[in-house]
């Protein structure tokens, strides 16, 4: 019984936990702009976390290592900084965007600027970091996400034309008038948003944090192969209600304000309130795993000690490290930078950034001396090698979309 309430709890964690501030954003946006249209995206994305994120979970069950011990060692010394490097900045870039989801879901609900709430934001996610238990943070964090199923009774309440919703989805070739580039900027920011390195650098090293081992792997799998993709229900129903409501009427996304407008026209003030209440518990929950990944990364390649059981004494660079990147993301967002801004960005240099975590986790998944039995099989390793290319094409063509679109304008 107590395992099955783990499993369960697990799930549940997941399902909230997969919607952070970039799948919120950049849904919405592909949603007011394209409807439906990217659907195909966040269901290429759910599956590539799925595979990416049982590669790390089995190797850190299996092995005990977590994604950057492995990769310093897969890669050496230099490659491995070089891999370092790009990961941990994309992760504080993506920290910096999750405090500021924060300090904007908090200006909703007080109505008070976000500007007010970045410091706030930053000292509740430290003492969060500090004091309380993996456990509770992880699983207090990923129910409350659960608040944003609201999203998906919103759509129902809105009593869409699900024919449209559904020509949208299964005909996207429908809705890439204008400039067809725009189009594939935001498919590739969808997938950047679906598959975020640092989802991956804390679950593996959660993992280890909580001792998984190879007896653990049918929770690991229950919670990624069923997890995850409820999570992504989340996600086409945020583009869906988009889609509904933004779409005919021209809005653009480029607020959070706008983002659950959807929700407060079908259900008015208390669906409203749990929109607020799942917003804020998804961009918190992400800010605690991009803090806890940005001490992860560092401590793991460089040999500190590390562990969120560990106290700052006995695990001082760790815990320093994380205060550092708290500050710089605070300080970021206090020179007024726009948060939304720095979501879209943050995703679009995930896509680039994935094939330095996602091919040595692959290459260690297949090794025997890892791995013993629970190496990648047949139909798995063709999988991941399948995604292994979607990805390597995604970073190629992130940048160069970027700038040639203006951010997909």
């Amino acid at each position: 019984m107590k395992k099955l309430f783990a499993v369960a709890l697990g799930i549940l964690t997941a399902i909230g936990g997969f919607v952070d501030i970039g799948d919120l954003v950049t849904n919405a946006v592909v949603g007011s702009r394209y409807g439906l249209g990217l659907a195909w995206v966040v269901l290429i994305g759910i599956v590539g976390i799925c595979v990416y994120a049982d590669m790390s979970g089995r190797v850190a069950a299996v092995s005990g290592r977590a994604t950057f011990e492995v990769i310093r060692e897969r890669l050496g010394p230099r490659a491995g900084l070089a891999n370092l490097t790009a990961s941990f900045l994309i992760n504080l870039l993506t920290l910096t965007a999750e405090i500021g989801g924060i300090a904007l879901a908090l200006q909703l609900a007080a109505g008070v600027g976000p500007g007010m709430w970045i410091p706030v934001a930053l000292f509740a996610v430290w003492i969060v970091v500090w004091r309380t238990k993996f456990s509770i943070m992880e699983n207090v964090a990923g129910l409350l996400g659960l608040c944003l199923i609201v999203f998906v009774v919103a759509l129902f309440l809105l009593k869409p034309d699900w024919g449209t919703l559904a020509t949208q989805a299964v005909q996207p070739w429908t809705e890439t008038s204008g400039n067809p580039l725009s189009y594939w900027y935001f498919a590739v920011a969808l997938f950047g948003a679906a598959m975020t390195p640092y989802e991956v650098f804390f679950f593996s090293s959660g993992a280890v944090e909580e001792g998984w081992t190879a007896r653990d792997l049918s929770t690991e799998r229950a919670n990624v192969f069923i997890g995850f993709p409820l999570g992504g229900i989340l996600s086409i129903a945020i583009a869906a209600c988009a889609s509904v409501v933004l779409l005919p009427k021209a809005i653009e996304v480029t607020s959070l304000s706008q983002i659950v407008l959807p929700v407060a026209e079908a259900g008015g003030q208390l669906a409203l309130a749990f929109a607020i209440v799942g917003v804020l518990a998804a961009t918190f929950g992400a800010a605690l795993e991009t803090t806890l990944s940005s001490g992860y990364t560092l401590a793991q390649f460089f040999g500190w000690s590390w562990g969120k059981f560990r106290r700052p004494a006995q695990a001082a660079r760790f815990h320093l490290a994380m205060i550092i990147c708290l500050l710089i993301g605070g300080g970021i967002l206090a020179t007024g930078v726009d948060p939304v801004a720095v979501t879209e960005i943050s995703v679009v240099f995930s896509a680039v950034a994935l094939p330095l975590t996602y091919f040595p986790i692959l290459v260690v998944a297949n090794d025997p001396e890892y791995m013993g039995d629970e190496v990648n099989g047949r139909v798995r390793n063709g999988l991941a090698v399948l995604f292994l290319a979607v990805i390597l094409v995604a970073a190629i063509a992130a940048i160069p979309l970027l700038i040639v679109t203006g951010m997909g304008s």
